[in-house]
């Protein structure tokens, strides 16, 4: 079964509220068995637009990143930030297919046209 994850993308304007909101919302990411692989650090924004601050949360699965979501105990701790911050969330189902491999070709220069 594929993993599900949540992308956070937040410009914070209230850093008191997103305190109080951040420090809620380990319960419920921890009721649902979720886990952060990241949470703010360091980035480059190679492309598109960027805001301040990047999380990304992982769960056993899709089911339980929505369950998380629609939860009262996380629409609990959102409600502390409300207005506080400005956010662009997506709950995603990860990918289990098969993955590039070593031994494919490197694409040769100049080729991208044909």
């Amino acid at each position: 079964m594929a993993k599900g994850y949540w992308i956070v993308r937040v410009d914070v304007s209230d850093a008191e509220a997103y305190k109080a909101y951040a420090a809620a919302n380990g319960a419920a990411f921890a009721r649902f068995g979720g886990r952060f692989l990241a949470r703010g650090g360091a980035f480059e924004a190679v492309a598109g637009q960027a805001r301040a601050r990047n999380v990304i949360v992982e769960f056993p699965s899709y089911e339980e990143a929505l369950a998380c979501w629609h939860s009262d105990l996380y629409q609990s701790a959102r409600a502390l930030q409300k207005g506080g911050a400005e956010a662009d969330i997506v709950v995603i189902e990860g990918y289990d297919g098969p993955q590039p491999a070593l031994s494919e070709p490197a694409p040769t220069p100049g080729a991208a046209s044909e």
